[in-house]
């Protein structure tokens, strides 16, 4: 077949042959993930099948516990999975190739990613307590850390802003919670007034009304449930990493450091569980309901 023949077979068909070329390059894309996908199971059971990458759209199908699936993609800690064949969805990434309790079905929670703020650290201690070796910061870090345990073993996506007794500065905490599209964001705190032993209580703060007051409240009545100390109740407070957070947000300060009575509360070994708790079952319902 000579040069000129297939000139003119193309110039007599280029838009057919454009829109067979265009059709195999959307083929090919389609179907190449499929053959490349990954397989992961989910470790909770009646998992949510979502129709994008968020816990509040809406559930085309359910996974059961160890159910395996393939990964074709990946988008803000959450998987698009084929399953059933044929069918596309998304799940959260983070509850996939780990074991749970046998029967442990999804909730809210586990399809939620929250952060959890210990204050202070490294050189800013925080508040001192009347024997002044008492420093805020680790007091803070050992609640988070109990919290971070609880939420995690209930599935959920735990991002804390700091691990250990490292200084953060207070601009990139709120960011860690803007970014990662956080469901809730946590700063834990303890209080101190200008002279010891004239202080007492915890209080529940927020900024926003963009849920923050919702997860106040939630979790504030737990506080009131599991902490045995007065409840100062939720007040607005203009602190920088509610201002400039833009997920739900909300500050404890679980108690007064420089007095005796609260100290002796927050010290002790059971007092990071009671909070963890609180924090869980405030959460729980918050998310359910919003």
């Amino acid at each position: 077949m000579n040069k000129e023949i297939i000139l003119n077979f193309i110039k007599r068909n280029v838009i057919q042959i454009i829109i067979s070329i265009a059709f195999i390059i959307i083929a090919v894309a389609l179907v190449t993930p499929l053959f490349n996908s990954k397989k992961v199971y989910v470790g909770l059971d009646q998992v949510a099948i979502r129709s994008s990458a968020s816990r509040t759209s809406k559930k085309i199908g359910v996974l059961d516990q160890y159910q395996s699936v393939s990964v074709l993609s990946e988008t803000n800690n959450w998987y698009r999975i084929r399953y059933d064949d044929s069918k596309i969805g998304w799940i959260p990434s983070w509850i996939t190739n780990r074991s749970f309790a046998k029967g442990q079905k999804q909730t809210p929670l586990s399809e939620s990613i929250i952060v959890i703020d210990p204050g202070h650290g490294g050189t800013d201690s925080g508040a001192l307590g009347i024997d002044q070796s008492h420093e805020e910061k680790n007091y803070t870090l050992k609640t988070s850390k109990a919290i971070e345990t609880k939420l995690d073993q209930a599935g959920a996506k735990v991002i804390m802003t700091r691990n250990n007794d490292s200084f953060v500065d207070l601009a990139p905490r709120p960011q860690i919670a803007n970014k990662s599209n956080a469901d809730a964001f946590i700063s834990i705190h303890y209080d101190s007034s200008d002279t010891n032993n004239s202080g007492t209580g915890d209080t529940t703060y927020y900024y926003h009304n963009n849920g923050s007051i919702q997860l106040a409240q939630a979790i504030n009545k737990q506080l009131i449930n599991y902490i045995p100390l007065y409840n100062r109740g939720v007040k607005f407070a203009n602190y920088q990493v509610l201002r400039d957070n833009k997920r739900p947000a909300i500050l404890i300060e679980g108690g007064y450091i420089n007095t005796d009575s609260d100290f002796k509360v927050l010290s002790s070994s059971s007092y990071p569980k009671k909070v963890s708790t609180a924090v869980y079952k405030g959460l729980t319902n918050f998310l359910t309901n919003n």
